[in-house]
């Protein structure tokens, strides 16, 4: 190691040493990049937000430029940042955000699992997956136990039946029990207003309709002023802490989104998912969720499609239906032409090279993906 390496190295550890000493907490201090690209309401309110999460001790790195986000994921990877808060950002299909809000009725902080992308392709095994996500968020939030309830919208009664059986199988879940009369884990929309739940579990679409009338509700919709955003992208194989919040969220949400994500850091959720993912595993995951998503397939045979050689893709598809997401790679991969699913700001995309984009679209068209 040369003799500048050493010197900074032991730099860091003095700067480490004399911030423990002032904050009380020992260890590094994690940094948080905000990107700034796509705010409806100006670079100023995101200096506004630096600012106000620099005063709550959280460093922040203000990500500026035409491509703020390829800079974002460059320092990801160099480690100059430790996580990201950014407007969006394309998470593959099996990750999605689990946010944070503050419910009116209580004052009671709440989990929403999920609020932007898609866990699973089957609704049921997205809605068990979600509620996994969420416990795996309030635990790295500091929430030691945190309840699990799940809202309800369709499928929410065989999402039940699929956690009692991991919880039979030995998965410590806990659920919540409804505020009304009836009481039960599938909650009402009272439950929501109470936060009866500390993981309220849902489609990312419902999820997603929530944080923004709960971070909005005061303000008339056009500006976010409550809460903690849309929350960090979750999946058993993702291990970056990038969380997303709206072009509408004002300083105060952006602000309180750095503050969670240096909370997720700091707690090592990707420890505490790769625990939750194997007592999950341990309990029967994977055999509950191929029970859900299996298809009566019995007198057809599913033709199996090679993918082309992994090309760079940049270019972006959107507008496909999810359940017909991994049709529509299947289709292009049918033409040669290599492609991945995921997700965009608003919904499925599918991403593919920047000189197949024209021909993909066509063929999509051609076949009625778009």
């Amino acid at each position: 190691m040369s003799e500048k390496k050493i010197r900074k190295m032991i730099g860091e550890i003095f700067l480490e040493l004399a911030e423990g000493l002032e904050t009380g907490q020992l260890g590094k201090t994690p940094v948080i990049g905000i990107a700034a690209d796509g705010s409806e309401h100006g670079k100023e309110n995101l200096k506004e937000a630096a600012g106000l999460a620099a005063e709550r001790g959280i460093k922040v790195h203000l990500i500026e430029g035409e491509d703020s986000h390829k800079a974002m994921e460059n320092l990801l990877e160099q480690g100059e940042i430790d996580g990201a808060v950014t407007m969006h950002y394309p998470f593959p299909i099996g990750v999605s955000t689990v946010g944070k809000i503050v419910t009116p009725a209580k004052g009671k902080t709440m989990f929403l699992a999920t609020t932007t992308g898609t866990s699973d392709t089957d609704r049921v095994c997205a809605l068990v997956k979600n509620a996994i996500y969420g416990i795996i968020a309030a635990k790295a939030d500091g929430t030691a136990h945190p309840t699990v309830g799940i809202a309800n919208i369709d499928g929410a009664r065989q999402c039940e039946k699929a956690l009692r059986r991991l919880q039979e199988g030995g998965y410590p879940i806990s659920f919540a029990e409804s505020a009304r009369a009836d009481g039960g884990v599938v909650m009402r929309g009272n439950d929501l207003l109470t936060a009866t739940a500390d993981v309220m579990v849902m489609d990312s679409l419902t999820g997603n309709l929530m944080a923004k009338i709960f971070s909005s509700y005061t303000t008339g919709g056009s500006f976010e002023s409550l809460g903690w955003g849309y929350g960090p992208g979750i999946g058993e194989e993702f291990e970056k802490t990038i969380l997303i919040i709206s072009r509408a969220s004002g300083a105060p949400v952006i602000a309180a989104a750095a503050e969670y994500a240096a909370h997720l850091i700091q707690n090592d959720m990707n420890r505490i998912a790769k625990e939750e993912f194997k007592l999950a595993k341990k309990a029967g995951l994977s055999r509950v969720l191929n029970e859900l998503a299996k298809k009566e397939t019995a007198s057809k045979t599913e033709e199996i499609v090679a993918a082309p050689p992994k090309e760079v893709v940049t270019a972006q598809i959107p507008g496909i239906e999810v359940m017909d997401l991994e049709d529509a790679v299947t289709a292009l991969w049918k033409e040669k032409i290599y492609a991945e699913s995921g997700m965009g700001c608003t919904g499925p995309i599918i991403r593919i090279s920047e000189a197949n984009k024209e021909k993909s679209e066509k063929i999509l068209s051609h076949k009625g993906f778009i």
